[in-house]
This record gives C-alpha cells, structure tokens and sequence, in this order.
C-alpha cells in the first residue's frame, strides 16, 4: 500500500468499538460540563434549563458522570498501550516549537499518538477517576449517609477543581483536532490518509504496513 502525500491510500486508524466509545465519552462530557456548570454557581444556573430544570440536572448529572467513565474505561483499555511514554517522544516535547510552528521535518517519527495526545489521554484519565469517585462521595441520592458533611465539602472542592481542569483539558483536545487536520476524519470513519500518517505518525504507519521505508 503507498503511503506517499498523495492522499490516495487509506489506513485504518479505529475501529467501531473505539469511535463509538469516543463519542459517547465526547457528549456525556459537554453535557456534563453544561449541567456541572449550571449547578455550580447561580450564575450560570440558566443552563439548567437545556435539562428540563435544575432538579433534572441534579438528577442527570451523575449518570452522565458514569458514562463518562464506562465510556473512557474502553479507550483507556484500548489505548493504553499506545499511549506508555517513548524515548523520542522526549525529543519531540524539546522541539515542541517546531511541532506548533507545522515543522515536522525536525521532528522525531512517532507511534499512534504524539505526546500531546499522550498527556492528554493520562491527564483526563487521573482527573476522570478524581471526577468519579468525589461524585459518588456527594451522590445524594445514595450515598449520603456513608459520610461526614465534611468529607462531602471536601470532595465537593476537589471535585469541582477537577471539572475545571478537565473543562481546560478538553478545550485544548479541540484545539489539537484542529491543530492537525485529519484527526477528525479517524474519529468519524476511523481512516486517515496514507499522506497524512506519513506526515504526523510515520512510525505508526511503518508497524501497521510493515514496511521499513
């Protein structure tokens, strides 16, 4: 298969399972972050009203967090292995200018993901676990009784610090989607063109092709 810039060829990137599970994550998070944030402060409680109210969003917000989770538990089972930290992915963060500046000649070749989407994948899985398990701690509806109002506030900060920090999170996954044209298209139909993974993961594509050259 030619895997030159021409665009001609195709190679697949994801599978059903991994896009299905990407965007189930992707939505449950926006409504997350619009529920969480319309609960949050009376200032932004008018978002509420995208959920029927506030007593609905109350009631939807955790559920949402688990599909979150669930969702991201599979691309983190399917990731993971992609993701484990290089050698040159050391020499690509030290010409991180090069990398934003479109000047991948200088840069090393990479696996399936870059560094960027590797910090982004262990950053959002630790703030996700964080999300969960401070949620269940302020569950109402369940789990109450099981502690003290001083855990509760507690969790209630470390949680909501931690939607912030995804919130921010998730707004530079957009901008490195747009950042690399091309990403997009692997999440919709789970190829990409030869050229372009010759371009932005050329060790990837040699270990799916087989070739060397």
């Amino acid at each position: 298969m030619p895997a030159d810039s021409s665009g001609a060829s195709t190679v697949k990137r994801h599978p059903l399972d991994v896009r299905v599970a990407h965007w189930v994550a992707a939505v449950s998070f926006i409504l997350l972050g619009l529920s969480g944030l319309g609960l949050f402060t009376p200032g932004l409680f008018f978002l509420t009203a995208l959920f029927g109210g506030g007593e609905t969003a109350r009631w939807l917000h955790p559920w949402l967090g688990l599909a979150l989770a669930l969702s991201y538990l599979v691309l983190f089972i399917r990731f993971i292995g992609s993701c484990l930290w290089a050698q040159e992915d050391t020499t690509w963060m030290s010409h991180l200018s090069d990398a934003m500046s479109g000047r991948e000649e200088k840069l090393p070749e990479i696996g399936k993901f870059n560094p960027g989407q590797k910090l982004y994948f262990w950053g959002m899985a630790l703030l996700i676990v964080v999300l969960l398990v401070t949620g269940v701690v302020i569950w109402q509806a369940y789990f109450s009784t099981l502690t003290t109002i001083e855990t509760q506030r507690m969790a209630v900060l470390i949680h909501s610090i931690a939607a912030v920090l995804a919130i921010l999170g998730f707004i530079v996954h957009i901008h490195m989607v747009t950042w690399e044209p091309g990403t997009l298209r692997a999440m919709i139909n789970g190829t990409v063109t030869g050229g372009w993974a010759w371009k932005h993961h050329r060790k990837w594509l040699r270990q799916v092709t087989g070739t060397k050259h």
